[in-house]
């Protein structure tokens, strides 16, 4: 089988790097904001080019906490896309705030600025745009909309750690921008966790408040909090792993490179798009096509993982029919009827790639 993701052959290739260091903190038994927590938050910090980071229990926290800290509100409006992991506007509605949905670029998949520009109410309040699949947002024009409308901005960054935007890494070009670890992600743990990078010493402090119960002393509470911590042993998962990212996606974009160089000659295919603006990691590698789901058929036959990301748009979602009634955005709708995602991580090799482009050819060209 080719699987989405080879977890096993990533953690073999770091064995002996990550075991010894597991079993000394271990031994060291600071297991609840340990070294290792803070040794990863700084060594982060340092590689994204921010002044904080802060590890808390998972991508969706550190979303929430984020909003909170930058102090989005009941009934605040968010614009954000539809096209994404629910926890992006998951996070929007736990802190009471409107998720308002806006159509995507029908070539990076990412949130159109000028929807964005159109959407803008009296009532907005902030951005939250997501860098989908490791191709950065447009942040530039979002900036500049965001500062016209004295916009606060919240990076969704999940999907992008080591994707820089004309030099500066995603997750720095906003008031917070908010990191998964999840297992499969680009740089990824051995369970779940998260990070908040931000610029300002407040929200810092806040975000630091707001993981550990409100606490800002020992027993000493000045508002409701979290139970959100990062793990002291995913921190050492990360610490290791943070060493390699580069290299990670380098070699990411070699597979991404590779499908793309046979797909980009075969009819009905629209590879990936790189928009030149910044730097495409490839947490996925998504194509649309017509012939969708004659292709994932022939793939599975052949024991050849696929998946579609995401086959429902949350403006489409039950929990969020309140918020989007009669609410259109068909460039959304055909991509998620065209779209699906092949295998791809740092240690698939040439051979496996060139076994599904031959299924693909053979469903396209017959």
């Amino acid at each position: 089988m080719i699987p989405m993701v080879d977890l096993k052959k990533q953690y073999l290739s770091l064995k002996d790097e990550i075991d010894p260091a597991i079993q000394q903190a271990l031994g060291a038994t600071q297991y609840i904001l340990g070294p290792n927590v803070s040794g990863f938050e700084q060594e982060a910090a340092d590689y994204l080019g921010v002044k904080h980071t802060i590890g808390v229990a998972s991508g969706t926290d550190a979303l929430h906490l984020a909003l909170i800290a930058a102090g989005i509100k009941e009934g605040d409006e968010v614009i954000t896309t539809p096209f994404t992991f629910i926890a992006t506007a998951e996070a929007i509605k736990y802190v009471g705030a409107i998720p308002v949905f806006v159509d995507i670029d029908p070539d990076t998949f990412n949130i159109d600025a000028a929807q964005v520009r159109a959407a803008i109410t009296p009532a907005t309040r902030a951005i939250l745009p997501v860098h989908l699949f490791g191709q950065p947002a447009d942040m530039s024009a979002l900036q500049t909309i965001a500062k016209e409308h004295k916009l606060l901005m919240v990076e969704d960054c999940a999907q992008s750690f080591g994707a820089d935007i004309d030099g500066d890494q995603s997750g720095s070009l906003s008031i917070a921008g908010c990191f998964s670890f999840f297992p499969s992600k680009n740089l990824g743990c051995f369970g779940d966790g998260g990070l908040i990078s931000t610029n300002s010493d407040e929200i810092a402090e806040h975000l630091k408040v707001l993981r550990n119960h409100g606490s800002w002393k020992r027993y000493h509470h000045s508002e409701l909090g979290f139970n959100s911590r990062l793990d002291e042993l995913q921190a050492v998962v990360l610490r290791a792993k943070l060493k390699h990212i580069d290299e990670y996606n380098q070699q990411r974009r070699r597979v991404a490179h590779r499908y793309t160089t046979a797909l980009s000659q075969l009819p009905d295919i629209t590879p990936p798009h790189e928009d030149g603006k910044g730097t495409h990691v490839y947490h996925q590698y998504t194509l649309l096509s017509e012939q969708r789901d004659e292709i994932m058929q022939a793939l599975q036959a052949k024991d050849i993982a696929c998946a579609v990301y995401y086959p429902i748009p949350l403006h489409q979602q039950e929990v969020f029919s309140e918020d989007c009634a009669n609410l259109s955005l068909p460039v959304t709708e055909k991509i998620v009827s065209q779209c699906m995602s092949l295998p791809i991580y740092p240690e698939l090799e040439d051979e496996q790639i060139d076994i599904i482009l031959d299924v693909i050819k053979g469903v396209v060209l017959g």
